[in-house]
């Protein structure tokens, strides 16, 4: 079992930036994918980034591309969302997720573990 808690979230001005951390418990978080999800009020849950567990490789969704940066400390246990410009339209709850595999993937379904999610509201 893994468990993931996520930090970082709060208020922020249109422009500014926001760092989230996801901290997981367990031994084998190297061997895991990990990604972040968002869903904004009334909207599906939406991938943001993802991060591999062999070689480290990023993907990031269309919209936060080029904002936004993912990055893993494996000797913390700890994923990070760095997250620069912030626009209104990233207001939403922010999901750290782990998948039992070493790829990312955008689709909800393949990840196995998931935190309670970190509010982010940023205002214009």
């Amino acid at each position: 079992q893994v468990q993931l808690v996520e930090s970082g979230g709060g208020l922020v001005q249109a422009g500014g930036s926001l760092r989230l951390s996801c901290a997981a418990s367990g031994r084998t978080f190297s061997s895991y994918a990990m990604g972040w999800f968002r869903q904004a009020p009334g909207k599906e849950r939406e991938f943001a980034a993802g991060i591999s567990a062999s070689d480290g490789m990023t993907s990031y969704g269309d919209s936060v591309k080029g904002r936004f940066t993912i990055s893993r400390d494996n000797a913390k246990n700890t994923v990070y969302l760095q997250m620069n410009s912030l626009k209104p339209e990233d207001t939403a709850v922010y999901y750290c997720a782990a998948r039992t595999f070493w790829a990312v993937s955008t689709s909800i379904r393949r990840y196995d573990y998931w935190g309670q999610g970190t509010q982010v509201t940023v205002s214009s």
